[in-house]
């Protein structure tokens, strides 16, 4: 089934019609597509920016893994990965949706658009207050199974901490999300390329920042124990106020009370993570994991929200809730069909691959000239790493097409179902295959060292 749109434009002068202009467009797939650089260059910038901004998060995060609150509660280290990766669970599923609400008209109008940011920000403090909370819970219990003594003192600092960072991160993020669709609606740029990049541009870094000083100041404090416990009872004690501001929507009345699932898993997922970093990042043999962690992680993590963004937004103007079109029927399709079609969506993920290695490639030359010997600069682990991303972007691409179609079929939405669980296997994904590279790439120059040691003990005097 193929649309045909029409644009017309009437030019006026002093209140009089003087010319006017018509131009129709017709599309076979019920969207109009985007060229390639059209497409490449919208995502490029903000993927760039993002990946600075990550940076500076991976070098804030080296800097503060050497704290005193962090060198003595280790389990902080573990809540690194799922309140980082809140911006996916949360902050990028709103820029979707927000994305989607502005591609599709629902934004025009003015009272329309107000009840549509302010239930959705209401939305995700509710479950940013939530997810914090059990995001330490995790940690907690995860680091309960190394730890055989229990200390309540740090038990409420990381419960503080981790709610009052998510919140925090949340309403600043939550506000730049709005501000960045609006004007990109303004300008007539693709909110679904520009938002969800901006939002891991500034994510990681705020996160880490906010984690880092509020961690602090209540290790400054921690003689004063009723201040955490308090701050965990005041903002647990303002969900309700959130969840009645939420109600003003009904599909976002429906997520609160059934998308709980997806970010509460995505949560999980993220903390495996953060026992990967916690347990490798002071070990001499992954020196520079603390840098690499949220560059590896975000950059997947943006890609794949991108692509899931798009997806979304174009069945969301195709087709209904439940009914997949015809050339989407396939919930596995082949991997060929996903990057390698003329399918608008197959065109995008072509774009978003091609990006992985040059941006990297970027990212590790920016680390290697501010940070100079301090991360390794082998061949070996420059392939290895490059490999990595590589692989763990197509896993997530072709994961994207795959769990959009699920969801899409069961009537759900894929902006609030999809990226929490993308994001969250990014990080798993991220963090375990960085840990791998940097462990090969060691046992392979211990070997080489080995091999010219027993070299040099041959030679004959």
């Amino acid at each position: 089934m193929g649309v045909t749109q029409l644009n017309l434009e009437f030019r006026f002068q002093d209140k009089k019609l003087r010319g006017f202009s018509c131009e129709l467009v017709r599309s076979r797939y019920g969207v109009f597509p985007e060229r390639v650089l059209t497409t490449a260059c919208q995502i490029l910038v903000p993927i760039l920016l993002s990946g600075l901004g990550m940076i500076t998060a991976g070098l804030v995060l080296n800097t503060v893994q050497h704290w005193p609150v962090f060198v003595e509660v280790k389990d902080l280290l573990t809540l690194v990965p799922p309140l980082v990766g809140l911006k996916g669970n949360l902050e990028m599923t709103l820029a979707s949706r927000l994305s989607t609400a502005a591609n599709t008209g629902q934004i025009d109008d003015p009272q329309e658009q107000h009840r549509v940011i302010g239930s959705n920000l209401a939305l995700v403090q509710v479950q940013a207050t939530i997810v914090g909370l059990l995001a330490a819970v995790a940690a907690l219990l995860l680091g309960a199974v190394s730890s055989e003594e229990v200390d309540f003192a740090k038990m409420g600092l990381l419960c503080a901490s981790s709610v009052l960072t998510a919140f925090l991160a949340s309403l600043a993020l939550g506000i730049l999300m709005v501000c960045i669709v609006i004007g990109a609606r303004k300008f007539r740029v693709n909110p679904d390329n520009i938002a969800t990049p901006i939002a891991a541009s500034l994510g990681d870094l705020i996160t880490l920042s906010i984690l880092a000083l509020v961690s602090s100041f209540f290790y400054r404090h921690k003689d004063s124990w009723y201040l955490t416990l308090l701050v965990c009872v005041v903002f647990v004690a303002l969900t309700p106020v959130w969840g009645i501001m939420a109600k003003q929507s009904p599909p976002i009345m429906k997520i609160l009370k059934f998308g709980w699932f997806p970010i509460i898993l995505a949560m999980v997922i993220s903390s495996f993570g953060g026992i990967i970093l916690s347990k490798t990042v002071s070990e001499p043999q992954y020196q520079g994991m603390a840098i690499f962690t949220p560059i590896i992680c975000g950059v997947g993590g943006n890609l794949v929200a991108i692509q899931t963004s798009r997806i979304s937004t174009y069945l969301h103007i195709w087709s209904t809730p439940g009914v997949l079109p015809l050339w989407m029927k396939k919930f596995w399709p082949n991997p060929c069909s996903t990057f390698c079609s003329s399918e608008i969506n197959s065109m995008s993920a072509r774009v978003l691959l091609f990006l992985v290695i040059p941006g990297h490639l970027i990212f590790f030359l920016v680390i290697y000239l501010i940070e100079g010997h301090s991360v390794t600069s082998s061949k070996t682990f420059v392939v290895l790493y490059l490999l990595a991303s590589l692989i763990q972007v197509t896993i997530l691409l072709y994961l994207a097409e795959v769990m959009v179609r699920v969801t899409w079929h069961q009537a759900l939405d894929p902006d609030s179902h999809c990226i929490p669980y993308l994001t969250g296997l990014g990080d798993l994904l991220g963090t375990g295959l960085l840990a791998l590279c940097f462990l090969l790439d060691w046992l392979l120059r211990s070997k080489a060292e080995l091999d010219s040691l027993s070299e040099l003990v041959s030679v004959p005097p």
